[in-house]
């Protein structure tokens, strides 16, 4: 008798949409380009035209297909418009993100109200545009929230941050219990530090470049192409069975 063995799921996304906010450089760019190179078309999102024309215009010249979005997702009514004029997407990478480091009697209102809003609300109402579409044409989907090692754990100087990031932990399971009845999952992704050039000014600092590097049990800072492999495990038939997970990409950062 012929053992009958069971095939890999495939991690190809041909025919399949996706969109990446906060796309124009680091983790969202590296992101856009895996999904791209796995067969996606791929919209790159942000506030920046000339850096995702440019970023479109470079997986395109690799043989990818590609297009921008210059939007705004702070503006979740002016978002939701937008979304509704174009074909359904069935991937979504909620990238855009930021950080104000402070410590903690020294966060003012508007540096509170800029991280949760952008790290938190336009993650929330980007997704739910996106979700809403999905639903309406009864299509499965993967939603990927990128989040952080710091969403699971504390950090000096980032309150705010890990508030917004466990916020969107928190998210994540919720979403993925109300969406599984429409084939719709969702997850987390868990980066470590990663050089980008948001963080690039942090890391000119010797003595935080020490602190960061001595708790990655891996002993460095991470890349951006270490993050590509996860997502696009996350957006593929590989991951069909995952839904309200995190995978944390932390170099063991969160392993005590």
């Amino acid at each position: 008798m012929t053992v009958q063995l069971p095939r890999t799921p495939s991690f190809r996304l041909d025919g399949q949409r996706a969109l990446v906010t906060g796309a124009g450089r680091g983790i969202g760019l590296a992101m856009a380009a895996a999904l791209a190179e796995a067969g996606a078309h791929v919209t790159l999102l942000a506030r920046t035209a000339t850096e995702i024309e440019e970023a479109a215009e470079a997986i395109r010249a690799e043989g990818g297909s590609a297009d921008a979005l210059c939007l705004d997702i702070n503006e979740p009514a002016a978002t939701a418009a937008v979304l509704a004029g174009q074909p359904a997407y069935d991937i979504l990478v909620n990238n855009a993100g930021t950080n104000r480091p402070a410590a903690f009697t020294e966060v003012t209102v508007e540096d509170f109200d800029a991280v949760l809003d952008l790290n938190l609300r336009a993650a929330f109402f980007t997704a739910q545009a996106v979700a809403k579409r999905l639903v309406a044409e009864g299509r499965p989907g993967s939603i990927i929230h990128v989040s952080s090692q710091m969403g699971h754990v504390g950090g000096a100087r980032r309150t705010v941050y890990c508030a917004s990031k466990h916020a969107l932990e928190g998210l994540t399971k919720a979403m993925a219990i109300d969406l599984a009845p429409h084939r719709i999952r969702v997850n987390s992704i868990g980066p470590t530090f990663i050089e980008t050039p948001m963080t690039a000014p942090f890391f000119q600092d010797p003595a935080f470049r020490e602190s960061v590097v001595s708790r990655i049990k891996l002993g460095r800072i991470g890349q951006v192409e270490e993050l590509m492999g996860a997502v696009v495990f996350l957006a593929s038939a590989a991951s069909s069975l995952m839904t309200g997970s995190a995978m944390l990409v932390d170099g063991g950062w969160t392993a005590e």
